[in-house]
C-alpha cells in the first residue's frame, strides 16, 4: 500500500505483535501493508520481550517511512483456573463439578479443580452461573462451601489447564489493575507508548488510577478503557467521561453479557463515544479464521465492514497477527475490506458532532467551523497546523470524507494521530519565517506526495502563534500553487 493509497482508507488498523511478527521484514510488509497502531500484548510474554517489539516496530516504521503508534495493552485480573493433573478433562452435562481455591494448583481432576483467584468464594452464591473457556463451559453454582464451590456442569466439554474464568452478568471484585500491571504501566512509560489500554475496567476510578500512575513514571500514553465487564456497560459514561478511548473487547463482554446482547451492545458503545468525543477501537475475533487460512470467510468481510459502518475509528487484529500464519494478509485483507465498507457509509454514520450547543475550547470551535465549511465547499484535503493533536482530533469525530492531514513536527503527535480516524500525519516544521513562505512550503510538501494538485483549494488551520500547543484560533481557504 502506497502513501496515498492509505489516505483513501478512513478506518484505522490495529494489529497485536507476537511470535508471528518477530521478523523485521514480516514487520514491514505489515506496515506496507496498511497496519497504523501496534498493539503491545502485556498478558504474553518478559518485558524484554515487549521492548524488543517496541523498538523492532519502530524500526520497520522507520524502514517504510511511515509513522505508527503504538498501544500497550495491560494484563488485567484475568480470573483462571488452576491446572489438571492429566492436562485437561472432560465435562458431561449435569456432571458436578467443584472450584475450590484450596486445592494445589496442579491437581485438578474430574471432580474438582483449583482456581487462581482466592476471591471468588466471597463473590458467588448458589444460583449463579460460572463461565470456563470463553463460555463453552457453563457451570450453574449450587453451594459455596469454605473454600470450595460447588458446581453443576450445565454445557460440557473438553476444559484444559489456565482457562479463564467469567460470571455471568458480572459482579467479581477483582480490581482493574494489578501488581503485574503496575509494573507495566512504568515500562509502558518509560518506552514511550501511545497509547495504554485498561483491560476489565469497571469504573472511571480504575481509569483515573492508571493515569496517576502513568503520571508518576512521566509517561504521555492516552489511556485506552476497554469495554468488557458488565460493570462497565453500567458505567460507561462515567467512563467515557475520563477516557481518552475505549476498545470494544467483544470476548470477555459476550461471556459475560451473553452473546445475543452483542451486536446491540458494540453499537450503542461506538454511539455513546462518538457523542462523547472520544476514540472507539472494536475488537475481538474479527478475521480469526486467517490465524490459519489466507482468506477471511465471508461472514468476518462482513463483520469488519459492520464495524466500520457502525462508526468504529478502529478496528483491531489479535491472534491473527500475533500467532497465524499469514499477519502480513490479514492486514491487507482488513484493509480492503475497510475500503469497500467506506464506500457504502450513509448519511447517519458521517453525522457530525456538536454543531449545536456549546464548544469545550477554541480547538473544538474551529475544528466544527472548518468541517460544516468542508462539508459545503467539498475542497481537496484540510490541513492543519498542530503540535498536539487536538484539533485534527476534533476534525475526526466529524466523519467526512475529506482527508486531514496533522502537519507537525512533534514526533509523539505523528504517532498518536494514527489511530485517529481520517487523520494522517505529516512531518513538517511549522515556524517558519513568514506566513507565504509557511503556505508554499505546505503546498509543495502536499505536491510532492501526489495528494493534491495544482489549484485544488484546501483548507488550513492554524494558530497566530507557530509552534505553541493548544493555540489553533483561525481557518484559512487557499488555493494550491507551485512554487516559483
Amino acid at each position: 500500500m502506497t502513501n496515498t493509497e492509505a489516505f483513501l482508507r478512513r478506518t484505522k488498523i490495529v494489529a497485536t505483535l507476537g511470535p508471528a511478527t518477530d521478523d523485521p521484514a514480516v514487520l514491514a510488509d505489515m506496515v506496507r501493508a496498511g497496519l497504523d497502531v501496534a498493539r503491545i500484548n502485556f498478558s504474553h510474554g518478559g518485558k524484554d520481550e515487549q521492548r524488543r517489539r517496541i523498538v523492532a516496530i519502530r524500526a520497520a516504521a522507520e524502514t517504510v517511512g511511515r509513522p505508527i503508534g503504538i498501544l500497550a495493552d495491560l494484563s488485567g485480573p484475568k480470573i483462571r483456573i488452576e491446572s489438571f493433573e492429566n492436562g485437561k478433562i472432560m465435562l458431561a452435562e449435569g456432571q458436578p463439578f467443584a472450584l475450590d481455591i484450596s486445592l494445589d494448583p496442579n491437581a485438578g481432576n474430574d471432580r474438582e479443580v483449583g482456581c487462581a483467584y482466592k476471591d471468588l468464594v466471597k463473590d458467588v452464591k448458589a444460583g449463579d452461573t460460572l463461565l470456563l473457556a470463553d463460555g463453552y463451559i457453563v457451570l450453574e453454582v449450587t453451594a459455596v462451601k469454605g473454600t470450595r464451590i460447588e458446581t453443576l456442569t450445565r454445557a460440557g466439554g473438553e476444559l484444559s489447564n489456565r482457562k479463564g474464568l467469567n460470571k455471568q452478568g458480572g459482579g467479581l471484585s477483582a480490581p482493574a489493575l494489578t501488581e503485574k500491571d503496575l509494573e507495566y504501566i512504568q515500562l509502558a512509560a518509560e518506552m514511550g507508548v501511545d497509547f495504554l489500554a485498561v483491560s476489565f475496567a469497571r469504573d472511571a476510578a480504575d481509569i483515573r488510577r492508571a493515569k496517576a500512575e502513568l503520571s508518576k513514571w512521566r509517561g504521555t500514553a492516552h489511556v485506552v478503557a476497554k469495554i468488557e465487564r458488565h460493570e462497565a456497560i453500567d458505567n460507561l459514561s462515567d467512563i467515557l467521561s475520563v477516557a481518552d478511548a475505549v476498545m470494544v473487547a467483544r470476548g470477555d463482554l459476550g461471556v459475560e453479557m451473553g452473546y445475543a446482547a452483542l451486536t446491540g451492545l458494540q453499537k450503542t458503545i461506538i454511539q455513546q463515544a462518538q457523542m462523547a468525543n472520544r476514540i472507539v477501537i472494536t475488537a475481538t475475533q474479527m478475521m480469526e479464521s486467517m490465524i490459519s487460512n489466507p482468506v477471511p470467510t465471508r461472514a468476518e468481510v462482513s463483520d469488519v465492514a459492520n464495524a466500520v459502518l457502525d462508526g468504529s475509528d478502529a478496528v483491531m487484529l489479535s491472534a491473527e497477527t500475533a500467532a497465524g500464519k499469514y499477519p502480513v494478509k490479514a492486514v491487507a485483507a482488513m484493509s480492503e475490506v475497510i475500503i469497500g465498507a467506506e464506500k457504502y457509509e450513509i448519511g447517519h454514520t458521517k453525522r457530525g458532532r456538536r454543531m449545536d450547543g456549546e464548544f469545550q475550547n477554541t480547538e473544538e470551535a474551529i475544528a466544527k467551523a472548518v468541517m460544516f465549511t468542508a462539508q459545503h465547499t467539498h475542497p481537496r484535503a484540510i490541513v492543519a497546523l498542530t503540535e498536539s493533536g487536538l484539533t485534527p482530533l476534533w476534525m475526526s469525530r466529524m466523519r467526512a470524507d475529506i482527508p486531514i492531514f496533522a502537519f507537525t513536527r512533534q514526533d509523539v503527535t505523528r504517532s498518536r494521530v494514527t489511530l485517529y480516524r481520517g487523520v494522517y500525519p505529516v512531518l513538517f516544521d511549522v515556524t517558519h519565517e513568514s506566513p507565504a513562505k509557511m503556505y508554499q512550503a505546505i503546498f509543495d510538501e502536499l505536491l510532492k506526495r501526489g495528494l493534491v494538485d495544482v489549484g485544488d483549494q484546501i483548507i488550513l488551520t492554524k494558530g497566530d502563534l507557530s509552534g505553541v500547543q493548544g493555540g489553533t484560533n483561525s481557518m484559512q481557504i487557499l488555493r494550491v500553487r507551485r512554487g516559483t
